[in-house]
């Protein structure tokens, strides 16, 4: 039987220029994909060039750490065969991609041609169902879409695409050229077509494909982290102890290079409190059980530490402070 050819995407829209949306948009480009980033307003572009700009100087730094001590500082999405790796090839890569990226506000205009749009716009239900049906009439037949939510289902959304067999979840982890993995989870209605041709992309611009046949909230890494982060917030907020010493008691036990606040700092902490506002609703949804089981979180000491800190610009490692500082 023959074969069904690769899918090759020729240009591909990141829907939000957040933490992972300018990791995925610089990724993709870095691998020289014609890649655009779609943003709502030129306010979000003066927000997410900065991101960008330091994508570049990360990966630079990178490469040069890769070249020096490769044993110690490997990072997979950069290079994923080291016995192909030539610093030079990796370095004019990154001057490519950061040349050639596109922003554009102009939802009709960042769309046209698009042969894969990936969408990491805000983790609030609302905004990205009105987002979908935004779009909807303005894709071309052939766009695959795919959501880069880390805790909401792709059937919540599929028939807001108005092209449900084309449309899945691709969910990225933070830090995509060293931690370099994409679970890809398909809802009931995405085609087996869809499902392959999500794992061919993740392929194509060195990431390893992690597929997810039935849907799960939080899907595999999300499922195991976003409870890490909650207890560390929890033991935060009641008072029992500082964000340093509750680091301190995970990584030096467990061997593991972060703590649940220096992890916050990196996800962000807008989306940190997205999340926690996602999983404050379980027990109102959920079974009895399970509702006495989260019943214990402190959700609303959460929500207020959190929003205060938003309040006050510390939003995480991308604007110098969160939980600690960067600058």
């Amino acid at each position: 039987m023959k074969k069904s050819p690769k899918f090759q995407p020729k240009k591909i829209v990141v829907a939000g220029g957040g933490v992972l949306g300018s990791q995925i948009a610089f990724q993709a480009a870095y691998v020289g994909h014609d890649v655009t980033i779609w943003l709502r307003s030129k306010g979000s572009i003066t927000r997410t060039q900065p991101k960008l700009d330091a994508l570049k100087k990360t990966y630079i730094a990178t490469i040069k750490q890769m070249e020096k001590n490769p044993a110690k500082t490997w990072a997979n999405g950069i290079a994923p065969n080291p016995k192909t790796f030539r610093a030079k090839d990796c370095l004019a890569q990154v001057e490519r991609a950061a040349k050639n990226l596109k922003l554009e506000t102009d939802l009709e205009t960042a769309l046209e041609g698009a042969d894969l749009l990936i969408e990491s716009v805000a983790e609030v239900q609302a905004e990205k169902i009105a987002f979908y049906q935004k779009i909807a009439d303005l894709l071309p037949a052939k766009t695959i879409v795919a959501t880069n939510s880390s805790t909401l289902l792709p059937s919540t959304f599929a028939k807001h695409t108005g092209r449900p067999g084309k449309y899945l979840a691709m969910h990225f982890a933070n830090c995509i050229w060293q931690y370099n993995i994409t679970e890809v989870m398909s809802h009931p209605e995405t085609s087996k077509a869809t499902f392959n041709s999500a794992i061919q992309f993740a392929e194509s611009f060195n990431m390893v494909p992690i597929p997810i046949r039935k849907e799960k909230s939080g899907y595999l890494l999300n499922s195991m982290l976003v409870p890490l982060l909650l207890s560390g917030l929890d033991l935060y907020v009641n008072g029992i102890a500082e964000p340093k010493d509750i680091d301190r008691a995970w990584t030096i036990s467990t061997g593991a290079p972060k703590g649940p606040f220096e992890i916050i700092d990196v996800v962000g902490l807008t989306t940190t409190y997205n999340v926690v506002e996602q999983y404050q609703k379980v027990p109102t949804l959920l079974c009895p059980l399970l509702k006495k089981m989260m019943l214990p979180y402190n959700f609303k000491g959460m929500k207020s530490v959190l929003a205060r800190y938003i309040k006050q610009g510390k939003l995480g490692c991308n604007s110098g402070e969160g939980f600690y500082k960067y600058k």
